[in-house]
């Protein structure tokens, strides 16, 4: 991901929030609405790994409670150059995982019950790499920083658009362009988040591979995680639709189209860009349609395997 691109998305949705800010108290108004912006930004920073996972009722896990996990944590952290992350379970019958934490000093890898219960052991440690490199190049604060002004920006804009602006503000564009500005600024913030957090995907993408070393294996959990992410409700993803960038496939039902509104690129773009990294990695195969089947047991919490 390009770090320039993100610092000028990010500078456009805190112009756009301080816009709105402008609106409805003009320039004090712009002037109160950059010091909330600081102020969310800064509750988020030390607040929003606790809040996600308490929204999700995450159980952190050890070696004595899930010692395949931790030690394909481990293992996989060393890789990346990263410090031990804190694992936790999701008891959520969906695969699916997300990571989070300001910096990779206190990242959080936390899987779903149903992924360990869905996917093999190399697939995931490819979903693992994958979180693990949102935390190497701190996308985690990232999105969460667009996250919270983004819906900053939603929520000015219904002020905005109920009080009808400031009429003592000076503002040139009139009411009619007050209008479109508070319509139309929610959605610029949000395509400005979707786009971060697209572009940063694929790049997760890479790296989880080049940190597993097994591309394929990723690409083949992507698809296993995407077709059942559309049949499994999330209850806990639909109550909080804000999180959903968080996962590492949406866990929203009806988003399977790469556009302008999805949190994350189609599965299809992702498991085609995997397949050119192991060409470039020079490990032969390709993905296969494989259906998903959950066993009755699963290993991962009761005993060590392959990775132990």
């Amino acid at each position: 991901m390009n770090y320039l691109k993100t610092a000028i998305l990010l500078a456009g949705l805190t112009a756009l929030f301080m816009g709105v800010g402008y609106l409805i108290g003009g320039q004090a108004g712009m002037l109160l609405a950059l010091l909330v912006a600081a102020g969310m930004n800064f509750f988020a920073y030390w607040n929003s790994d606790k809040m996600v996972l308490s929204a999700y009722g995450a159980h952190e896990v050890d070696e004595s409670t899930a010692p395949d996990l931790v030690h394909m944590v481990r293992q996989l952290a060393a890789n990346a150059g990263i410090p031990m992350p804190r694992v936790y379970l999701l008891d959520s019958p969906q695969p699916n995982a997300f990571a989070t934490g300001r910096s990779p000093a206190h990242g959080a890898v936390a899987v779903s019950t149903g992924l360990l219960h869905s996917l093999k052991p190399d697939e995931v440690a490819g979903v693992i790499a994958h979180e693990l490199t949102h935390i190497k190049n701190h996308d985690t604060l990232t999105m969460t920083i667009t996250a919270t002004i983004a819906g900053a920006i939603a929520m000015l804009a219904n002020f905005a658009l109920f009080f009808g602006g400031n009429r003592n503000n000076n503002n040139p564009m009139g009411i009619v362009g007050t209008i479109l500005l508070v319509l139309l600024a929610p959605i610029a913030a949000m395509i400005v988040q979707m786009a971060i957090s697209r572009a940063r995907e694929y790049e997760a993408d890479r790296g989880g591979a080049e940190i597993s070393g097994q591309p394929l294996s990723l690409a083949s959990a992507l698809q296993k995680i995407s077709g059942a992410a559309h049949e499994i409700p999330n209850e806990e993803a639909e109550a909080n639709p804000a999180t959903a960038h968080l996962f590492i496939v949406n866990p929203l039902s009806g988003m399977r189209m790469d556009n302008l509104f999805s949190t994350h690129p189609a599965t299809e773009n992702r498991i085609a860009a995997l397949e050119e990294i192991a060409h470039e990695m020079g490990v032969t195969g390709h993905v296969t349609p494989v259906a998903v089947r959950s066993p009755a047991r699963s290993p991962w919490l009761k005993r060590r395997g392959p990775w132990g």
